[in-house]
C-alpha cells in the first residue's frame, strides 16, 4: 500500500540547528509512514548509515532516491532512470504520459510534478492541470508546491496522496506540518 503522505528529505533546507534524523523521527511520531531519502551529495557510507538508521524506525517505510540501498524498503527513481531488475520501486514523473510508461514498466507508485509553484524548485513548471492527477493505473502522489493549504485540493483532483519536501523541511515545527498534512489528505 502507498501512503497518502510521503516526505522527501533535503537537509539543506532544514532550519539552523535542526538535524535530519531528528526531524524525520518527529515526523514519524506525528504519523508519517514513508520517507524518500534524497541526500545525493553524501558519500556512500554516510548515506547508507542514514538510510539504515531511518529504516530501523518501526512503521516507517524508507525509500532510497536514485541509488539502491540494501537497508531501504524500496527505490524512488528519477524520471529517466531504468527500472531495477527486482524490488519495489516508484518514479518521478512530469507528465501524465510518463505515469503510464512507469506503470507499464512495473512502478508501484509515481510522483507527478509540479502540482503548484515550488519554493524548493523556483521556475520549475508550469503547474500541471488538476485533471493530470486522476485516472492512472498506479497511485499518483502530487509533488511540488504542496503544503497544508494545497494538500486537500491535490487529493480532490484525483491524486492518491501528496509528496512533500520544502513545506516540512523548512518548517519550525515539522511534526506539526506533517499532522496538518495528514488531516488534509484524509489520513
Amino acid at each position: 500500500m502507498v501512503p497518502r503522505l510521503v516526505l522527501l528529505t533535503d537537509r539543506s533546507q532544514l532550519r539552523l540547528g535542526r538535524g535530519l534524523v531528528r526531524t524525520v523521527l518527529e515526523c514519524a511520531d506525528a504519523g508519517l509512514e514513508a520517507v524518500v531519502v534524497r541526500e545525493h551529495d553524501l558519500d556512500p557510507p554516510s548515506r547508507h548509515a542514514l538510510v539504515a538508521r531511518l529504516a530501523a524506525v518501526d512503521g516507517l517505510t524508507v525509500l532510497s532516491s536514485r541509488l539502491p540501498d540494501p537497508a531501504a524498503h524500496g527505490l524512488h527513481l528519477a524520471a529517466r532512470q531504468q527500472p531495477p531488475g527486482e524490488g519495489r520501486w516508484g518514479r518521478s514523473c512530469h507528465a501524465p504520459g510518463e505515469v503510464a510508461v512507469a506503470a507499464a514498466e512495473g512502478a508501484a507508485w509515481v510522483t507527478l510534478s509540479p502540482y503548484a509553484a515550488s519554493v524548493s524548485k523556483p521556475g520549475h513548471g508550469p503547474a500541471l492541470p488538476p485533471e493530470a492527477y486522476a485516472g492512472h493505473p498506479v497511485p499518483v502522489l502530487a509533488l511540488g508546491g504542496v503544503d497544508v493549504t494545497t494538500a486537500a485540493a491535490a487529493r480532490a483532483s484525483g491524486a492518491h496522496g501528496v509528496a512533500v519536501m520544502g513545506a516540512v523541511m523548512r518548517a519550525a515545527a515539522p511534526a506539526r506540518v506533517v499532522a496538518g498534512l495528514l488531516r488534509e489528505t484524509g489520513c
